[in-house]
C-alpha cells in the first residue's frame, strides 16, 4: 500500500505573495513534514506504574507544556498523562517493550496527522492572524494546543531564532489548515519548500 501525504495535491514548491525585494531571512518558509512515526501515549489513571524513569530514544516523557527532543525524536506533552511521540525512526518495537498494556494505551496515529512547518521572522504574526493563543510566550521546546481559524491544532516550538514551528492537525483538516497558513503568509511573502 502506498502512503499518500495529506498535502500531496496542494503543497507546490515556489515563492508566493509579497516576496519581491526581500532577502531569504525575511521570507517565511513553509514545508510539509511527512513519513514520520507518530504515536500517542496515554497513562491510565489508576495505574501504579511510575513513568519518570522511562526513556524513549534517550528522552524522558516531558512535563506540562514541554517537549523532550533530540535529532530524531520529539515527545510533546499533550495533557495530564498524555504524550505525543513524533520520530523519524519507527519506534513501535521500543514502545511495546517499555509500556505495558495494563498501564498505558498506545495508539499509532502516524497517518492521521498533517504537519506543517513554518520558519521565519514573521511566523508568530501568521499564528496571531488565526489563533487566540499568546504565541509570544511560547519558548523553544514547548508546545500548546489551540485553534487556528476554527481548526484544532498543536504547536511545537522547535527554534526561536529564527522562529520555527510545527503545526499539527488532524489529516482531514490538513488542506484547510494549509490554505489558512499560506493565506496568512502572503503579506510577508513565503517560499513553499
Amino acid at each position: 500500500m502506498k502512503n499518500i501525504s495529506p498535502l500531496q495535491n496542494i503543497h507546490k514548491h515556489g515563492q508566493y505573495g509579497n516576496f519581491e525585494n526581500k532577502n531569504d531571512q525575511q521570507i517565511i518558509k513553509i514545508k510539509e513534514i511527512k513519513n514520520l512515526y507518530i504515536c500517542q501515549i496515554f497513562k491510565f489513571k489508576n495505574t501504579g506504574n511510575n513513568y519518570e524513569n522511562l526513556k524513549i530514544d534517550n528522552l524522558n516523557l516531558p512535563e506540562t507544556l514541554n517537549v523532550s527532543a533530540n535529532n530524531n525524536t520529539r515527545i510533546l506533552w499533550m495533557g495530564p498523562n498524555n504524550w505525543l511521540l513524533i520520530s523519524s525512526k519507527n519506534l513501535s518495537g521500543v514502545i511495546k517493550e517499555l509500556f505495558s498494556e495494563s498501564d498505558f494505551a498506545i495508539t499509532d496515529i502516524s497517518h492521521s496527522r498533517s504537519i506543517i512547518e513554518i520558519e521565519g521572522e514573521n511566523v508568530k504574526e501568521v499564528i496571531k492572524k488565526g489563533s487566540p493563543f499568546n504565541i509570544e510566550e511560547l519558548k523553544k521546546n514547548c508546545c500548546a494546543n489551540t485553534i487556528y481559524n476554527g481548526i484544532t491544532i498543536s504547536i511545537d516550538s522547535i527554534e526561536l531564532n529564527p522562529p520555527r514551528l510545527r503545526i499539527l492537525s488532524l489529516r482531514s483538516f490538513g488542506e484547510s489548515l494549509y490554505h489558512s497558513i499560506t493565506d496568512a503568509s502572503l503579506e510577508y511573502g513565503y517560499k513553499s519548500i
